[in-house]
């Protein structure tokens, strides 16, 4: 069994990155074999339930309302439209409905009462749930814990130093402040982040230090492509290759060995032989449905044509952590406490996140 170090530096990570590619695949599989069934792949189900109007301005996304994207933004969801997709997900093979919200942060209320609901609703259907909320205090993740959430998502994006040049309405040591709250429950971590983004490797690897050295480390980990969406600040960047996400894929199994590495948002650009090289140098965790909130996705027929090409079989729920219970309610010892926590709002500028601002 591969042993989970914490205190990997940026030029170990680099070494490894820049590695010959026939090597860091042979290592990276030899990790993963170690660690994980080769064979089996979590198929998870991405749910936006409230689109659009995000008062964020990350650089490469289209539901900041900001920018001048053709994002048909909705309301909150309700609970039985939720159920009626985590039926469907269930149905095409999903173990894991992520349920994703434009909000800076959650906020105490009614909205965030029904999101509750929503996580018991889905909790009953023996599948795991994931929300990615924004920022969250420590209360209002234990109450999500209580309701009988699985994994909590709040991406890191990049490295600390490129941070801000991709967002600046909100701090990096944000992320890390909520990733920290959740810690404080029963609820596993997804974090990871997005190449391709104009960011150096040696922003990768710096992400993957900031990932690496948490204790324990995060039990998810995304790696996106970026999917360049007109009217973003990041619309004209040209899409990474394919080798540099295979790189980024091995070198994040090989650094956190215990982590499902998911391959994410970006594989409508890959062919099915770039995703078998991902899932050889050891991505275990897929995004499945025609959408990745926003973004495209391939339709879930043809992964499932593509897995049983490659011989894969998608994880049953509560493989790596038994199924959390659910706490109605009315029996709820974490109660609201109408929090207006003060999240960081740095005093900077991106220019080109500006200039997308003001273009029309």
């Amino acid at each position: 069994m591969q042993h989970t170090r914490h205190n990997w530096t940026k030029e170990e990570i680099l070494e490894i990155y820049h590695t010959p590619m026939m090597d860091l695949l042979y290592r990276a599989a030899t990790v993963h074999r170690e660690a994980h069934d080769p064979n089996t792949v979590q198929v998870s189900t991405l749910l936006s339930i409230k689109t659009g109007g995000c008062p964020e301005d990350c650089g490469y996304c289209p539901q900041a309302a900001r920018y001048h994207t053709d994002i048909e933004g909705n309301d909150l969801m309700s609970v039985n439209q939720v159920k009626a997709q985590a039926l469907r997900a269930k149905a095409s093979g999903s173990s894991r409905v992520c349920m994703g919200a434009a909000w800076r942060n959650v906020k105490d209320g009614e909205e965030f009462d029904q999101v509750l609901e929503m996580v018991r609703t889905i909790n009953k259907l023996d599948m795991e749930v994931c929300c990615t909320l924004g920022m969250i205090t420590e209360n209002q993740a234990q109450r999500l814990a209580e309701a009988g959430l699985y994994a909590y998502n709040h991406n890191l994006d990049t490295s600390e130093d490129y941070y801000k040049d991709v967002i600046s309405t909100r701090a990096f040591q944000d992320r890390l402040d909520t990733i920290d709250n959740v810690r404080k429950t029963n609820v596993t971590v997804c974090s990871g982040g997005i190449i391709g983004m104009g960011e150096k490797v040696e922003d990768r690897a710096g992400m993957l230090v900031a990932l690496s050295t948490l204790d324990p480390q995060p039990e998810s980990v995304p790696i996106n492509a970026l999917v360049a969406v007109e009217g973003t600040p990041m619309e004209e960047i040209e899409p990474i290759s394919i080798w540099e996400m295979i790189r980024m894929v091995a070198t994040t199994r090989i650094v956190m060995p215990q982590t499902q590495v998911r391959l994410s948002a970006g594989r409508t650009q890959m062919t099915r032989e770039g995703q078998a090289m991902c899932f050889f140098a050891g991505a275990n965790s897929i995004f499945a449905g025609d959408k990745l909130l926003t973004t495209p996705n391939p339709d879930v027929n043809e992964d499932m044509e593509m897995f049983k090409l490659l011989g894969l079989n998608p994880q049953k729920p509560f493989v790596k952590k038994a199924q959390p219970k659910t706490v109605e309610a009315s029996d709820s010892v974490h109660e609201s406490k109408g929090e207006k926590p003060r999240w960081t709002r740095p005093d900077h500028t991106i220019e080109r996140n500006e200039l997308a601002r003001v273009k029309k």
